[in-house]
């Protein structure tokens, strides 16, 4: 018998053990009856036998586990069939035994139905970690943890000036990300929740230990009653381009490409209207349009003026394309989207990041500049598409940024196109869990020392995932080339990195 049996039993002689005590005082009205309902409810025992046993001072396990083996007991014994194979009824000693035991086991199956059916909340897991709910659907409760583990040699971030180049030269183990995501809804199953909690940042030696303490990086609340349009409110990755938006968890390499650092929006504080129009059809549409503070993570506005962005995405073959990386679900129908977004803000930062409000090299900090120094705008234009385990995604940037204390404008450049595909479709020779990709990106932008210059960076790279369970458990190793063409000090450089990462979710 099994483990969960075996404890059921046990709960059983709880039960009449309880009833035993209440017996002394009367009729098995309390626990024994409750339990000769149950048992009756799943015609365990019959309607004569319920009415015989209740007129007991108390009950004991031989009343319920042992049954006289008569011919009608076999025969109702085999009309049901319990969760357990029982021994073939062949002789009268058998029939003894084989009662029995299908008693033992019914009695088990039997209560463990009933605590099932009547305990208010659910549990199971899914590709969102533990899920606990409600039995009405109306709260529900996701937790999972997250490990990024990696391997970097020599370089452990991308490098922009030539001296990051000249200083290549380094090995480096990380948890690169450790997060818990707790998400659900709550009141309605349209009311919904989401959070999530970087553990344990990676540090510079030469940065503060606070740096690196756990911090919220998202957190917000979406009324989602309707398809068509919702309202979100909270701090998360605006819906500005698909690379930036794709978990870090959910990527095709090691890490987003080099246009990532320049040209993500990444977290705001603020609100949001968005929606899924026309859905499953020609003009199938997501679209999202807010206003944030324009100064990153968990920071206040420092003046009047607010970060204003849209975003609206075509899913051009009627079927909605997911924001994750790879074709891990070897998607049945073709399925593309063409998007476009733009966002333009006026204030101290020039770049942003999951630390907050930043500067791009060569631009003034943000803890120098004056409150509206800057304004910035921004446009992007993204193509993705996923068909039986291939995957292509590509993004095109255009980023202006004009100073208003030094009445400087600077133009910058991004783009990057990636492909990825199970071989296994083409021959059975390559392991079906593997998936090869490439990459190739470009950034022009502004010369540390003058920025009426421009660098141009360019980035080749090629990788191997290898997926246990999805993007919920993978290793990927990748190989990147990576090349500056610095005009302002009249060189350039180029440098090989590689990086090795387990990323795994619980």
């Amino acid at each position: 018998m099994s483990t969960m049996h075996h404890g059921l039993r046990l709960f059983i002689k709880a039960l009449l053990t309880t009833s035993f005590v209440l017996g002394t005082f009367g009729q098995a009205y309390a626990a024994d009856k409750a339990l000769l309902d149950i048992l009756l409810e799943n015609k365990i025992i019959t309607q004569v036998q319920h009415e015989s046993l209740l007129k007991k001072e108390s009950l004991t396990q031989d009343d319920l586990f042992v049954v006289t083996p008569t011919e009608t007991a076999a025969a109702e014994v085999k009309a049901t069939t319990p969760s357990k194979e029982v021994p073939t009824l062949s002789s009268t000693t058998d029939v003894a035994l084989g009662t029995d035991e299908y008693i033992k086991i019914a009695v088990a199956d039997a209560v463990a139905a009933r605590i099932d059916k009547d305990f208010p909340v659910t549990s199971r897991h899914t590709s969102n970690g533990f899920r606990f709910e409600s039995r009405d659907g109306n709260w529900q409760t996701n937790l999972q943890w997250r490990a990024q583990m990696r391997y970097t040699n020599p370089l452990s971030s991308d490098p922009r000036q030539l001296g990051d180049f000249a200083d290549a030269d380094s090995s480096n183990f990380e948890a690169r990300r450790l997060r818990m995501k707790i998400g659900g809804h709550g009141h309605q199953p349209w009311l919904k929740y989401y959070f999530e909690i970087d553990l344990q940042p990676s540090r510079n030696p030469n940065s503060s230990a606070a740096s690196s303490s756990a911090r919220v990086i998202d957190w917000r609340i979406d009324i989602a009653k309707w398809a068509a349009g919702g309202l979100r409110v909270g701090q998360w990755k605006i819906d500005m381009n698909r690379e930036r938006v794709d978990s870090s968890g959910r990527q095709q390499f090691v890490e987003r490409s080099i246009v990532n650092r320049t040209f993500t929006i990444d977290r705001q504080v603020g609100v949001q209207w968005r929606g899924h129009a026309f859905k499953g059809t020609a003009a199938d549409l997501r679209y999202y349009i807010g206003v944030y503070n324009g100064n990153g993570r968990g920071v206040q506005n420092v003046n009047g003026d607010m970060m204003y962005s849209a975003r609206a995405q075509w899913n051009f073959m009627g079927r909605d394309l997911p924001s994750q990386q790879g074709d891990v679900e070897f998607t049945e129908k073709p399925t593309g989207s063409l998007a476009f977004g733009g966002m333009t803000t006026k204030g101290p930062c020039t770049r942003w990041s999951s630390s907050g409000c930043g500067n791009l090299d060569g631009f003034t900090s943000p803890a120098s500049a004056t409150a509206d120094q800057f304004k910035v705008e921004q446009a992007v234009q993204e193509f993705a598409f996923k068909y039986q385990g291939f995957s292509v995604q590509q993004e095109w940037h255009r980023k202006f940024i004009d100073d208003r204390l030094t009445g400087t404008s600077n133009e910058l450049t991004g783009f990057y196109l990636q492909s990825g595909y199970f071989f296994n479709n083409l021959t059975p020779v390559v392991p079906k869990p593997l998936e090869f990709a490439i990459r190739y990106a470009f950034v022009e932008e502004p010369s540390e020392d003058d920025r009426s210059f421009y660098n141009e960076r360019e980035e080749y790279t090629i990788a191997a995932n290898w997926y246990f369970a999805g993007h919920s458990n993978k290793i990927t190793l990748d190989y990147s080339y990576l090349t500056i063409d610095d005009v302002f000090s009249n060189g350039d450089d180029n440098s090989n990195r590689m990086r090795l990462q387990w990323d795994v979710s619980f």
